[in-house]
């Protein structure tokens, strides 16, 4: 059996009360449940990690490895942060990062992410739909 590392940063952990005219009524449970769905027939599990302290999501990058590769919702850790950035850039297996929300819909800060140029790929503005797809990448770009 091998693990797949679920990453959601800062605020992440209140989806489905969370502005839920932008980020959706799926609660991370929900969207914890959907990727582990995806990655089943694989024969993978899912590692999910949630916290809103950058430092919490390095060690969580760091101490997982070992995974087959990770799904990140960095949340507004995408504009600046950089110790994540740090961490995923020496995480040895391909991540995908995910935004619920259309980022370049919105404010102009959430426009640039600091993690984006490391990821293996990028989805943004689906919803909660966008981590199944991640999901789905993650499965066909790993050996």
């Amino acid at each position: 059996m091998s693990d797949v590392l679920l990453l959601n940063g800062p605020n992440l952990g209140i989806l489905g009360r969370r502005e839920p005219e932008i980020y959706g009524t799926d609660t991370l449970a929900d969207i914890e449940r959907a990727v582990g769905e995806e990655v089943a027939a694989r024969g993978w599990r899912v590692v999910a990690v949630q916290h809103d302290c950058e430092g919490a999501l390095v060690r969580a990058v760091q101490e997982n490895y070992d995974t087959v590769g990770a799904i990140v919702n960095p949340g507004a850790l995408m504009i600046a942060g950089w110790s994540l950035r740090d961490a995923l850039a020496n995480y040895p297996r391909p991540w995908m990062e995910v935004h619920l929300s259309n980022v370049w819909a919105r404010e102009s800060f959430r426009h640039d992410s600091v993690l984006a140029p490391l990821a293996s790929g990028i989805i943004v503005g689906l919803g909660s739909l966008g981590y199944r797809l991640a999901a789905r990448a993650l499965v066909a770009t790993v050996d």
